[in-house]
Order: C-alpha cells, then structure tokens, then sequence
C-alpha cells in the first residue's frame, strides 16, 4: 500500500470520525450545554482532515513540478 493510498483512504475514514463527533455534539445540546470533551471532540479530526487535504491538494502540482 503507498502512502498516497494510505492518506487518502485515512482522510475517507476521518471524515466519517468528524461527521459522528459532530453528531454527538448536536445529539447532546438539547440536554443542556454538552461537555467540553464533545464539544471539542470534532476539532482533532477536522486539523486532521485539513492536513491530508491540503496534501492531495498540492499532490498534482508536485509531480508536475518534478516532470518539469
């Protein structure tokens, strides 16, 4: 497996991480002002997300900078 495939697929499974903690987060509102632990939960995944987004972004002009 190579780490292009890796990245891509953990940014796949983050996504999913990020969508149920923020589910979680609305899930607990209507029982009063939800914990700090899920109130912030979403955040871990989310810097996460942006930093192997950010990777498959830039991949393209990478490689046409090394072909150049």
């Amino acid at each position: 497996m190579t780490l292009q495939h890796w990245i891509r697929q953990s940014h796949r499974w983050l996504g999913i991480a990020l969508t149920l903690t923020v589910l979680a987060n609305f899930l607990a509102m209507p029982f009063g002002p939800p914990p700090a632990a899920i109130t912030y939960a979403p955040l871990a995944p989310l810097a996460l997300l942006l930093i192997s987004g950010l990777y498959m972004f830039f991949l393209p002009y990478r490689r046409q900078a090394e072909r150049n």
